[in-house]
């Protein structure tokens, strides 16, 4: 057989393809839409297959997107929601702090859920860790409050179910916005 006996399969595996974001990375990946060289670290997988970041559109759900505007009403809504919680919590319960005992739970679930609701009113339903870290915060500012209105100390050494209600009462919060 000669040399014009068909097209040579060599010069196809002797080209190498890099890919367009990783010039380091050879690849035989390609778009689905625009053809562009990807590697396995930037494909992103659609349904219609694999595209790259460009063709694929990525974008963080609207949910999950906090601004500083919704940042700010959700502290605001945390902190404020903290002290009224905090301070029906210390009316209702009142001096007598071995009353709330095993109630202290149920208590804790509605601090945390009044609180978390609070929040995602404010923030029209937004979900994010930043939202959970103010939800903490409102929950510590509802105890802190219902110390003071029990006429107590801000922090007392022994109160094991009041730490317990506020441990809680910020994974109920927090729960609620979370992403």
């Amino acid at each position: 057989m000669g040399a014009d006996s068909g097209p040579d399969l060599n010069t196809a595996a002797d080209e190498e393809t890099r890919c367009a974001r990783h010039p380091n990375v050879s690849t035989v990946l390609r778009c689905g839409r625009c053809e562009t060289p990807i590697c396995p670290r930037c494909l992103v997988q659609t349904p219609v297959g694999a595209r790259c970041p460009a063709c694929a559109q990525v974008r963080r759900l609207p949910t999950v997107d906090v601004s500083p505007q919704y940042l700010a009403r959700g502290l605001g809504a945390a902190l404020a929601a903290g002290v009224a919680v905090g301070a029906v919590w210390g009316y209702a319960v009142g001096g007598s702090r071995g009353f709330a005992g095993f109630f202290i739970i149920f208590i804790a679930i509605g601090v945390g859920w009044a609180i978390g609701e609070s929040i995602s009113a404010a923030t029209n339903r937004k979900r994010s860790t930043t939202l959970q870290a103010c939800a903490v915060t409102g929950a510590i500012v509802a105890y802190l409050v219902h110390n003071v209105v029990m006429g107590s100390v801000l922090l007392p050494a022994g109160d094991i179910w009041g730490y317990l209600a506020t441990a809680l009462a910020a994974v109920f919060a927090a729960q609620r916005v979370q992403s």
